[in-house]
């Protein structure tokens, strides 16, 4: 498992998944299988985007400015609240016009309705921002040295589980036609038996 997502399953005590799960409508091990499955992804996204000058370029202005890890000082506030971090925007940069299918591949996989994955991608996008965001501060990254985390991060993610990630990947690139959803599904759906 990659570094973001292990420290970020690390910040979420019991009782903060416990709530995401209230918010999402899903028992507490639902909830964190799904957030395990759905962190790679997100930094896998992340990753792809960084390795264009100008999206690493985006990346680091966005935690230098708005996203220094400040969100777990008051996690059950930020819970109690999720919409107030725009969870949404995030994911419009993060996954661009692919999120509806890869959400859908998602709640296919993870037995989650698309409302429910809907709701926890965009509790996540936020979480991840912080995570990284705080690295950012910790290691001091500049442009490339946070380029450099990210793909180190992606590369763990596809050691950990290649299909799943291969699928992303697919996904992410596809021409629209959607084909690699089945893929994502199966492979997700591997993750919670």
């Amino acid at each position: 498992m990659d570094a973001l997502t292990t420290q970020m399953l690390k910040q979420l005590s019991g009782s903060s998944i416990t709530q995401i799960g209230q918010q999402i409508g899903a028992d507490k091990k639902t909830t964190t299988a799904a957030l395990s499955t759905v962190m790679p992804m997100l930094v896998s996204a992340l990753a792809r985007n960084a390795s264009k000058p100008e999206g690493a370029e985006a990346l680091h202005k966005a935690l230098s400015e708005d996203h220094d890890g400040s969100i777990f000082d008051d996690l059950a506030g930020y819970l109690g609240d999720p919409q107030a971090a725009n969870g949404s925007g995030i994911l419009g940069h993060i996954l661009g016009n692919r999120q509806s299918a890869v959400a859908q591949g998602l709640s296919k996989g993870t037995g989650l309705d698309i409302g429910q994955i809907g709701q926890l991608l965009q509790i996540a996008a936020p979480l991840l921002m912080g995570i990284l965001g705080k690295q950012q501060v910790k290691k001091g990254f500049d442009i490339g040295g946070l380029t450099s985390f990210l793909g180190g991060q992606q590369k763990k993610v596809q050691k950990t589980n290649p299909g799943l990630m291969g699928a992303l990947g697919s996904l992410l690139d596809a021409d629209g036609d959607g084909s690699s959803v089945d893929d994502i599904m199966g492979m997700v759906g591997k993750l919670f038996k």
